[in-house]
């Protein structure tokens, strides 16, 4: 029996729809295009009590340091996870594709005392609500939820057999992770295949072992942290137990040297003779031309060759927690390296290691021959209201912007994002320099320069969001935003 033919009410046959109709209908969208420009930042952190906590904030206006009012900020929880047995200690995200052409996924991988690597896919575009369409979940905390369905658990990693200290990605094929047991793993994430372990000699305990650095009635060891140079070819490790910093082959997975802390070196940065005198952060520029060893109240900075160029003490003193590295691009195609450290008491504090002096104020060894960095300026501390520690912060340049955004986190459970201008922080540095430059000239002793003291506040407090738990690590990064062409009515 043959199909009968569909017709209209008017009793004509229905054929295709016209191509205009077509093409417009394939354009349409409920996306509201009201919404104004705004910028949605991931942070991610993980705790003491065993919690992996992921945190949108979206930034309802343009980012403009120049403005009287800062933009506002919005809170979102997207998701709030227990893959661990015991605290968390690292956090590592895979570096983002600059020429994405669809949506992409980054890998977050989190380690623990536990000794076990946990693996994830975070998805980094905005989650955009359409009319009339409400994402959130209720709470009985009041808080919005947004959960995104793209995220998703990997698996886990167990080749370790000590707690990880330490987890970087230098790029989306490679993962390197650093623990208790001596050992520095790289892990190839395309079949999550150990390709490589470097091993690190244990230290001889000399004598009883004091602070935080090992348990009762064992030896300090293992690796507290690692940094790989931009080739890919080297790497500088520090580790529990050790006056000493270890240089490695990463292309033969080698030792390539052994560098021990002159007692110069250790005085200069308030290390004192029963101290571990151990490196606890190391951390090299972008351009690989320096980087920088932590150690428990100071840094030292060092060149390509291995010797020290100036040391950092926190003025007031302090302990530090982290410490990471920003370039940003002056005029001329130059660009000045500014090293941020994040502090015991509630600031996070910038330095350039191209302007120096002789002493400073407070020293407590003005007859170490190494110079010192002068503070540009400081952000938080006791003026903002911000007086716990600092266990982590992240920063995150917006492009077609010269405005920076400063994720912290301290031990209380607060994440605060921060804005400061980029021009604000090289004119304080430019400032200073030629402050520094004119003292040297009137001195007898051209040489010989004094830091000027006193700290200047930077930047400004955009929000604050309580997390509830005492949080241990952080990662954060920029997400992206739909496509235009998916966004606009054009044919």
């Amino acid at each position: 029996m043959a199909k009968r033919k569909r017709t209209n009410g008017n009793g004509g046959a229905i054929g295709p729809a016209p191509a205009s109709l077509l093409k417009k209908r394939k354009t349409v969208h409920d996306y509201d295009s009201s919404i104004p420009a705004s910028t949605t930042i991931q942070v991610i952190v993980g705790t003491y009590d065993k919690l992996l906590h992921g945190i949108t904030a979206t930034i309802s206006s343009r980012v403009d340091p120049a403005a009287k009012d800062p933009p506002s900020v919005e809170f979102a929880d997207t998701f709030l996870l227990s893959p661990h047995s015991s605290a968390i200690r690292c956090l590592a995200i895979s570096p983002l594709l600059a020429t994405a052409t669809k949506s992409q996924k980054v890998i977050l991988a989190s380690g623990s005392s536990d000794q076990v690597i946990n693996l994830f896919h975070i998805s980094t575009n905005v989650q955009h609500t359409r009319r009339g369409e409400d994402l959130s979940k209720p709470t009985l905390a009041g808080r919005i939820v947004l959960e995104n369905p793209q995220n998703r658990a990997l698996g886990s990693l167990e080749h370790h057999s000590g707690s990880v200290n330490t987890l970087y990605f230098p790029s989306r094929s490679k993962l390197l992770s650093a623990a208790e047991d001596s050992t520095i793993a790289v892990t190839r994430t395309r079949d999550w295949t150990v390709l490589s372990t470097i091993k690190a000699p244990i230290p001889r305990a000399h004598g009883r072992p004091s602070g935080d650095t090992a348990p009762l009635g064992g030896a300090p060891a293992g690796i507290n942290d690692f940094a790989v140079h931009p080739s890919m070819k080297l790497m500088v490790s520090v580790g529990k137990g050790e006056k000493c910093m270890r240089l490695w082959n990463l292309v033969t997975g080698k030792k390539a040297g052994v560098l021990s802390f002159a007692k110069g070196v250790l005085q200069g940065v308030g290390e004192r003779r029963w101290a571990s005198g151990e490196g606890r952060k190391v951390e090299w520029d972008e351009l690989g031309e320096e980087f920088v060893i932590g150690f428990e109240r100071g840094c030292v900075v060092y060149g390509i060759d291995s010797k020290p160029k100036c040391r950092i003490l926190p003025s007031p003193s302090s302990k530090i927690h982290q410490l990471h590295y920003l370039d940003i691009s002056m005029e001329g195609d130059q660009t000045r390296s500014i090293l941020a450290i994040s502090t015991e008491d509630g600031r996070v504090i910038f330095y350039s290691t191209r302007i120096t002096a002789d002493s400073m104020e407070g020293d407590p060894n003005p007859s170490v021959e190494i110079p010192i960095c002068p503070m540009i300026g400081q952000l938080g501390g006791v003026a903002t209201g911000v007086t716990g520690r600092i266990k982590d912060f992240e920063l995150l340049d917006l492009e077609d912007s010269s405005s920076l955004l400063i994720v912290t986190a301290s031990s209380d459970g607060a994440i605060r994002l921060w804005l400061l201008d980029e021009v604000q922080l090289t004119g304080r540095a430019s400032d200073l320099d030629q402050t520094l430059q004119n003292g040297s000239k009137r001195e007898e002793r051209p040489k010989e320069a004094t830091a000027p003291t006193g700290s200047v506040q930077l930047g400004v407090l955009l929000g604050t969001y309580e997390a509830g738990s005492r949080i241990t690590c952080l990662k954060a990064f920029v997400m992206s935003l739909p496509k235009s062409h998916e966004m606009n009515d054009s044919p």
